[in-house]
């Protein structure tokens, strides 16, 4: 029996939850139940609410995903700037 493809979707991270876990919403309205995958956590890439992120779904298992990618975050209300652009000496 051959191996089926994983299901790749963009979602945003809704709630934080223990042991690396996290409720994401997908393009389509649904909510799911994520974790974060092995590179992610060896790398120390840090997952907040509000991410978009990329996730991988078993076509198997439609309740639960694998966060491959975190995109980019959206800027607040002051702008996405840290600091003042010619700061350098």
């Amino acid at each position: 029996m051959a191996k089926e493809e994983p299901i790749t979707m963009h979602a945003v991270v809704k709630e934080a939850l223990p042991n690396a876990m996290f409720k994401v919403e997908l393009e389509n309205g649904h909510q799911v139940l994520a974790h974060i995958s092995g590179k992610m956590r060896k790398h120390y890439i840090r997952i907040t609410p509000g991410d978009t992120i990329t996730v991988e779904m078993s076509p198997y298992d439609l309740t639960r995903c694998r966060i491959v990618y975190r995109g980019v975050r959206r800027p607040g209300p002051r702008g996405g700037r840290r600091g003042a652009p010619n700061n350098r000496r």
